[in-house]
């Protein structure tokens, strides 16, 4: 399919969406539309708060997607905080295979940072953060069901949906903020009250 793209002072028919730049939501009407033929079928839209592009395809397709879930502060480890932030990432790209890997490994460098030695297996790392209480009451089953697709998303053949990588990130999110952003934000609260 060729596209003729048509620059129209900027102004075009508004769009809702999230922006895959700034995670921003909101409703844009600056950018270009491309025809094909006489009929309208792709769209470049710019964000009025990052101001970079979004290209909405003929299928509908947006890219840069939109990352899944939302940003934990105050994570002080780099590597857990890179690992979560990539996972979201890849969902932004529908990669949930990836994805799904991303939330195993960081497991593993959440155990670490918190005081577990390396190179031990990755049952060992579960059990590290279920005994050290990082883990909240009936969570073991959920990090169990990480390492089950982490497996999957490793040995087997088939690809990962994705439906599980964004359940898989929804228990991470969560297991991030209850050991860093939730006590950090109580610690601050607690100092400034002082």
């Amino acid at each position: 399919m060729k596209l003729t793209w048509e620059y129209t002072g900027g102004i075009i028919k508004s769009r809702d969406f999230i922006c895959g730049h700034c995670g921003l939501h909101l409703a844009s009407q600056r950018g270009w539309d491309a025809y094909d033929k006489s009929d309208i079928v792709a769209h470049i839209y710019i964000c009025h708060n990052c101001f970079q592009p979004t290209y909405f395809g003929p299928d509908g397709k947006q890219i840069p997607g939109v990352a899944y879930g939302n940003p934990v502060h105050d994570i002080p480890d780099q590597y857990v905080e890179s690992l979560y932030e990539e996972a979201r990432n890849c969902t932004a790209s529908n990669a949930s295979t990836a994805a799904v890997l991303c939330c195993r490994k960081l497991l593993m460098n959440l155990a670490v940072s918190k005081g577990a030695s390396e190179g031990q297996k990755f049952i060992e790392y579960v059990e590290y953060l279920s005994d050290k209480g990082f883990i909240p009451p009936d969570g073991r089953d959920w990090v169990d069901h990480i390492r089950k697709k982490g497996n999957e998303a490793t040995h087997e053949i088939a690809i990962v949906e994705r439906e599980d990588a964004e359940e898989l990130l929804s228990f991470v999110e969560m297991l991030l903020k209850f050991i860093y952003e939730f006590p950090a934000k109580r610690k601050r609260k607690t100092s400034a009250d002082s």
